[in-house]
């Protein structure tokens, strides 16, 4: 199956912190990294009173089930020190599981695909990088939902994810 993650942190070294992510992405059991977007940095959004984010996205090919791969994202997760005691807050490192084989899922413990997916820069212009036609079940292709992101602060940084 293929599927998208989003990687960001804003705590201990963003950027080490987003790169150790994808690497960890590339030793999954039954998964292959495909490739990853460039590093961007975001302005933080909801809790504003905390450092800027570093993000990108990555794709996956795997043969674990949505849940599973789920599963094995809180545990790289946890793994990297996240603690998650305020939503919107910073962290170490946060992987979202973004869009699965073009799945929708409604349950509690997994919504697919990410349900803001459609809202968010620091997901959007990263995805777009690497898979600019991809097409969002119930939202559109990733370039129609770019203009809707366009005030978000995001900014494609020089380095790469690794």
């Amino acid at each position: 199956m293929r599927a998208f993650v989003a990687l960001g942190a804003n705590l201990q070294d963003p950027v080490a912190q987003v790169r150790s992510g994808a690497r960890a992405l590339a030793s999954l059991d039954r998964t292959r990294r495909r490739c990853c977007s460039s590093l961007y940095r975001t302005a933080p959004i909801g809790m504003t009173d905390q450092p800027a984010f570093i993000n990108a996205v990555c794709e996956l090919d795997t043969e674990l089930t949505a849940p599973d791969l789920m599963a094995a994202l809180l545990d790289i997760e946890r793994a990297h020190g996240r603690v998650r005691d305020q939503p919107g807050g910073p962290r170490t490192l946060d992987l979202d599981l973004l869009w699965y084989d073009g799945q929708v899922v409604q349950d509690p413990a997994l919504t697919l695909p990410h349900p803001r997916l459609h809202e968010r820069a620091f997901v959007l212009y990263p995805l777009y990088e690497i898979a600019p036609g991809l097409e969002i079940p119930g939202r559109g292709r990733v370039e129609e939902l770019l203009p809707a992101c366009r005030g978000q602060g995001i900014e494609r940084l020089a380095e790469q994810t690794g």
